[in-house]
């Protein structure tokens, strides 16, 4: 049966879903944008503001869920803007080593919610 992962050191879902679920020992997060889990405004600044926060989002998730960026599988990254790609990968390199790095998709798409910068989802497993 699956569980809903929920914490407050996150933004809240802005639509019909959870932050995560988790079946077993699997956890499926849901795409965290740069919203500041206090204010639920979008954070100031470029786009390594931008994904600290959402990294930073993502950290609170999984560590709600019993996990960390050590035991993440995958990620998907989405890019309002390919030109983006190295400033991005600065930030989300501080987050995943060379050791602990998952596997990755990153997109440039059209548009994302609240219009911003950057957007990550990851698929973990539980400590």
């Amino acid at each position: 049966m699956k569980q809903i992962i929920s914490t407050k050191k996150a933004p809240d879902a802005i639509g019909p879903y959870n932050q995560a679920t988790s079946f077993e020992k699997l956890i499926f997060t849901s795409g965290q944008i740069a919203l500041d889990p206090e204010t639920m405004e979008i954070v100031e600044g470029g786009v390594q503001e931008q994904s600290r926060q959402v990294m930073e989002n993502l950290k609170a998730v999984l560590e709600e869920g019993n996990s960390s960026y050590e035991n993440v599988l995958k990620t998907n990254c989405y890019l309002s803007d390919m030109d983006n790609f190295a400033a991005f990968n600065e930030i989300y390199g501080e987050y995943f080593g060379a050791d602990t790095a998952p596997a990755r998709a990153t997109v440039a798409v059209k548009t994302l919610p609240k219009n911003v910068l950057v957007e990550v989802d990851a698929i973990a497993f539980k400590n």
